[in-house]
């Protein structure tokens, strides 16, 4: 897509205020080059108004060899950054030079650098991710755990060759206000965890300097955050983690005059935008998951920053973490692994955890078990991880120790407000069946930026093994072919019309038309042998011969079958895809017209009334069986659909019988979560 054609697509999807204020911030950004608007000279800060500190962990208790294993390797200069793990960056690194193309960004204004263009920044994802200085916080943590100076020590030439490097306002480290407050964020992790003032490294008449010289970089990026929020149909989890840096920034050092009024402004911005990008039932309304989990992490750190420094968040903040929570919690089946709905980049706000084996979402629930008083968070996180020692110390550990894990799981089965619902039986055992059913809006605002065009579709778990599944995400920026497949509709247990999208694609973060899905039945009584869902989507309307997709799935538990009726409303001829994307584990194979699937654990037979199916695994082109666990890194997997060329209204009938195996593999609870996060 040409630039020009990016361009009017996003004015397609303006208002006038948003119109007007992109104005403004042009002329704003014109004007920048002449030096209006930037911090001339940064104010002498004030040290005795410090924060306090935050991190109610010393490190004593956490897994020192893969802490000292994370901070040697940065040392070392061997970094992972997405799909490129151990990389030989260096120490320090070239803070401008995309990792994976080589690709050097200009050291120009950065507000006047194009981002977007892999030809001036190679790929900007795999820039950025060092520049949030997640590793520096690794060092800081060594430092603080072993005492050993050689920690310390790097991560202040880290940092001194960030400065260097990385003059304000110059190059592309200089650009999004979100990567900005990303790396404040960590700056006030390593900050404390260094000493704070009392630091070895601020001793002597060099120390000072460099102290003065971190103190004003952070001036300058809040000074930057406060001057270009994202506003309008930018407003969803960038504008949250730029109050984010913000807040963070004002609280952890508030020690200039405009300090104060910094964190006003982030602290009203919070409690707005918690309620506002949150669903009341527990949904983030960008409609992807990972980016829930992102939003939670930031609630999370600001509400513990704050409160230990008297600036803790209203009971309504609170009550929305505790229902995002419901969600996750929800989603998550008996082995851990919870759906790849929308967007995912692998973000991380500050990593505290360094074992192989750390799980985001198991994570998360433990900080709100312990923040809300949740046992049954507690039962889903089954673990007090390291991250959680950092942030709670020796007090949360008793509080998480104190909580009764042992009743059976209940989960939320409806969230009507965000869009999802749930089938199935035996939650929280071995025997476990858990549906989770997409029938939500396509994403937040006029872009919807993170959305995919899965509407109507749905994943489904047995005993812990994820058998019908989200392909995730893989690509953002750059490799459009793959950003627009692993989005698409194709790609999605869902149907197809005529080998379209639900949605219409406008750019890499937006959608033009977009379908728009309502739940019609959901019943789900324990009273019940049957359990149904119905919805629709009205996505294919927009065809010269409107097609409206109603999808009626019915579970029986007894049986252990799912029903999925597929009715597709329409007047003339059309080409009808009915998709579906196994797990990695799962091997698929085409018997007479009727499909086997076995899996590690659980096997399936798939049988369906119309059309002929095509089985693909790995295809290249046209893309599709594929499957997306991490950022950039793909995996082949088996997809099936059926495809028939229908002439008017017809209901197609898909019959799934779930079997177990001859020789099942270990149980869910001895096996290991089948996705990385």
């Amino acid at each position: 897509m040409t630039t020009l054609a990016w361009k009017l697509n996003r004015l397609k999807l303006m208002g006038a205020p948003e119109l007007v204020w992109r104005v403004q911030q042009l002329l704003q950004k014109k004007a920048s080059k002449f030096g209006v608007g930037l911090v001339r000279r940064v104010p002498a800060p004030q040290l005795e108004r410090m924060g306090r500190p935050f991190l109610s962990g010393g490190g004593g208790d956490t897994d020192v060899a893969a802490l000292r294993a994370a901070a040697d390797a940065v040392l070392a200069g061997r970094w992972n950054v997405f799909a490129l793990q151990g990389a030989d960056l260096g120490f320090p690194p070239q803070w401008n030079r995309d990792p994976k193309t080589g690709t050097v960004a200009p050291l120009t204004l950065g507000k006047q650098i194009d981002y977007r263009s892999e030809k001036v920044v190679g790929d900007i994802k795999y820039l950025w991710e060092p520049n949030r200085h997640l590793e520096l916080v690794a060092l800081a943590q060594a430092w603080k755990v072993t005492g050993e100076r050689r920690y310390a020590d790097g991560a202040r030439l880290l940092l001194e060759s960030w400065f260097a490097q990385c003059p304000y306002p110059m190059g592309v480290n200089w650009t999004s206000s979100l990567e900005l407050a990303l790396r404040l964020l960590n700056w006030a992790c390593a900050w404390e965890l260094l000493g704070g003032l009392a630091s070895p490294l601020f001793q002597g008449e060099a120390g000072l300097r460099f102290q003065r010289q971190w103190l004003d970089a952070i001036y300058q990026h809040s000074h930057f955050i406060a001057g270009y929020f994202s506003r309008h149909s930018s407003a969803n989890n960038h504008l949250f983690g730029e109050y984010m840096g913000l807040f963070v920034a004002s609280v952890v050092w508030p020690c200039w005059p405009d300090s104060r009024k910094w964190q006003a402004l982030a602290r009203k911005g919070l409690e707005e935008e918690a309620l506002k990008q949150n669903t009341p039932d527990g949904v983030n309304r960008e409609q992807a998951v990972y980016y829930q989990h992102e939003v939670m992490d930031m609630m999370l750190l600001c509400q513990l920053i704050g409160r230990a420094n008297g600036a803790g968040f209203s009971a309504a903040y609170l009550e929305r973490l505790e229902r995002l929570a419901d969600f996750i919690a929800s989603l998550m089946d008996v082995a851990g692994n919870v759906p790849m709905t929308g967007d995912a980049d692998d973000a991380q706000m500050v990593r505290l955890a360094h074992d192989a084996g750390w799980h985001r979402y198991r994570s998360l629930l433990a900080s709100c078990a312990v923040l809300s008083g949740r046992a049954d968070f507690k039962r889903k996180a089954g673990h007090f991880d390291d991250k959680n020692r950092w942030l709670f110390g020796v007090a949360g550990m008793q509080q998480w120790q104190a909580l009764d894990a042992g009743a059976s799981e209940t989960p939320v089965l409806a969230f009507p407000e965000g869009g999802y619902f749930l089938l199935g039986s035996d939650f929280g055992t071995p025997d476990e069946v858990r549906m989770v059913i997409d029938c939500a809006p396509l994403g937040y605002l006029s872009i919807a930026a993170h959305g995919h065009a899965d509407a109507l579709a749905f994943t489904l778990s047995a005993a812990g093994e994820e058998l019908l599944v989200d392909p995730g995400t893989y690509a953002y920026h750059t490799q459009k072919k793959w950003r627009d497949h692993f989005r698409a509709t194709a790609a999605h247990n869902t149907v197809g019309v005529d080998g379209l999208d639900q949605s219409e694609i406008g750019g890499n973060f937006m959608w033009l038309k977009k379908a728009n899905a309502r739940m019609i039945a959901h019943e789900t009584g324990s009273d019940k042998q049957v359990q149904v869902f119905e919805g629709e989507h009205d996505g294919y309307t927009r065809l010269a011969d409107p097609v409206l997709h109603r999808r009626r799935i019915t579970y029986d538990f007894n049986k252990k079958r799912i029903v999925v009726k597929d009715i597709l409303q329409c007047t003339n001829v059309h080409d009808i895809a009915v998709h579906w994307q196994f797990g990695e584990g799962c091997q698929a194979a085409i018997v007479e017209g009727q499909l086997h699937v076995r899996g590690q654990r659980r096997g399936l037979h798939m049988a369906c009334t119309h059309g002929t199916p095509e089985l693909l695994r790995g295809n290249d082109t046209p893309p599709g069986g594929w499957i997306a666990r991490r950022f950039d890194e793909k995996t082949p997997i088996d997809s099936v659909a059926w495809r028939v060329r229908v002439h008017g209204t017809t209901e197609i009938v898909t019959h799934i019988d779930l079997m177990p195996l001859a020789s099942p593999a270990a149980s869910p609870a001895a096996a290991p979560a089948a996705s990385p996060v």
